[in-house]
């Protein structure tokens, strides 16, 4: 992670400086100082560029007092907050990755907004290279250190602290959705969430003959025809319970398709190569408990990931196959592509049955219907309680990670009807398909406040964003760590 301090205001003796300018408004502070040591260059040369301070708007100028080697003007508009403070921080950090330091001036900012725009230069820093052999030189970023500016530095650093824990998460997450699928197998998956044990968290690993004893021939029957062994991953973390038994904890459910050929029902070859983040709603959990455990959250949370491989090997499932779910309903499997709902299908079964949650979010690359429905803008959110539902929208809407509500119904419900089982795993043909989907995993939920947030769409992004790369994006573990700060600690 970029190394990140804060210190009072005053000119930088080297590296890049950025300053931020409200709309239409003179210089100030830290801006207003190295004005005065430009003789007021600053202040022609931003006339000169055309520079009103407004929204998106920025001018860099070279060398323009010694020691400051980039200098980068952003436009504040007339917004404020922490969401306006995060995209001004990311815009920073992209610019400034040729420098080896930079200050940021956040001195005319409220510490919390000071502390909003380190995480967003943070979050926007992100690199996933581990496989990068020989990459130039030049071609490298090289920023390493961001001192943020202000005469709030306690404060700031107070505020800093929680949000460097959900950087981390947001990390955590983006490094496990970005690892190729033959190094992030399930069992490697687990690997590296036992790890998370160093921060507190308690985790258990159920296997092959764990999982069959629990009767989850839904999971198993996804996970057959592959090589390697499926694993359910519990996570644990005590906040508020503090070594005694956590009763009604607040509960996360991943879909962790490592891989996902569509089994017998393959999918076309090509963008298969995206199928290694179809595992990106275990990551968003594994990321969340990290960012809970690394700010000591007071709640009590429990966060399950099933982990699973689709492949068409000699014993993989078939269509026409008919399972029984660890709940006891059977299931006629008419696409082996429509598979993280099976995998789903048990593991909130076990949840229900090992923890008796408060509630239960479950995320998942679930269908490519809910891209054809909301693009990559929103993720689609399905609930069966309708705060839970407002606090998820509410929290998407504080963080940028925007979720739409969608609907459920018997009318939907009625086409997972089977002929031979208790329901089949896909609806009617193509309309729909995401409503059916979630209609399928409601079967499982048992009337506990439940939502399901369909996130294939915005689990990888094609472009840069403000304070996320190309790349994985992490998306819900800000989000759901933000619903759970404001309405579940206690």
């Amino acid at each position: 992670m970029l190394d990140i301090a804060f210190a009072k205001p005053a000119l930088p003796k080297a590296g890049g400086l950025v300053l931020l300018l409200a709309e239409e408004a003179a210089p100030t502070g830290l801006a207003a100082t190295l004005d005065a040591a430009m003789e007021g260059g600053l202040v022609r040369a931003l006339e000169a560029a055309g520079f009103k301070g407004r929204k998106g708007q920025s001018t860099t100028l070279w060398a323009p007092a010694p020691g400051i080697g980039k200098l980068l003007v952003l436009g504040m508009g007339k917004e404020g907050g922490a969401a306006a403070a995060e995209k001004l921080g990311g815009a920073a950090a992209a610019a400034m990755a040729s420098e080896v330091t930079a200050m940021i001036a956040a001195d005319g900012l409220p510490a919390a907004e000071a502390a909003s725009v380190a995480m967003g230069a943070a979050l926007r820093h992100y690199r996933f290279d581990r496989y990068r052999t020989t990459e130039k030189a030049e071609d490298k970023p090289k920023l390493s250190k961001l001192t943020v500016a202000t005469g709030e530095g306690t404060a700031a650093k107070a505020a800093w602290a929680p949000m460097k824990a959900v950087v981390e998460g947001v990390f955590l997450a983006r490094d496990l959705v970005s690892e190729p699928p033959n190094v992030l197998n399930p069992v490697e998956f687990a690997k590296r969430c036992e790890a998370l044990s160093s921060l507190g968290l308690e985790v258990d690993v159920l296997g092959v003959k764990e999982m069959r004893k629990l009767g989850m021939g839904a999971l198993l029957g996804v996970a057959q025809g592959s090589i390697n062994e499926p694993r359910l991953v519990v996570m644990r973390w005590n906040g508020l319970s503090k070594g005694k038994k956590a009763s009604n904890p607040v509960c996360f459910i991943g879909k962790g398709v490592t891989f996902d050929t569509g089994g017998i029902s393959i999918k076309p070859a090509g963008g298969m190569e995206d199928m290694k983040w179809d595992m990106a709603g275990a990551g968003t959990v594994a990321g969340l408990m990290a960012a809970l455990a690394g700010r000591k959250a007071k709640v009590d949370a429990v966060g399950l990931l099933g982990l699973v491989e689709n492949m068409p090997g000699h014993n993989a499932q078939r269509p026409g196959d008919v399972v029984t779910s660890a709940s006891g309903q059977t299931i006629e499997v008419i696409n082996t592509d429509a598979e993280g709902r099976l995998v789903l299908a048990d593991v909130i079964h076990y949840a229900i049955e090992k923890y008796d949650p408060k509630f239960m979010v479950d995320l998942a690359t679930l269908t490519g219907a809910i891209i054809v429905a909301l693009g990559h803008e929103h993720a689609g959110l399905f609930a069966n309680d309708d705060e839970l539902a407002a606090r998820i929208v509410a929290a998407g809407q504080a963080t940028g990670e925007a979720c739409w509500r969608m609907p459920l119904g018997d009318a939907y419900d009625k086409q997972i009807k089977s002929d031979i089982a208790d329901m089949k795993n896909v609806g009617g043909g193509r309309a729909g398909g995401s409503i059916t989907a979630a209609q399928f995993i409601q079967r499982f939920v048992q009337k506990k406040p439940w939502a399901h947030l369909d996130i294939a769409g915005t689990a990888w992004s094609s472009k840069d964003a403000p304070t996320t790369p190309k790349g994985a994006t992490a998306f819900g573990v800000r989000l759901l760590d933000r619903m759970v700060a404001e309405h579940y600690e206690g």
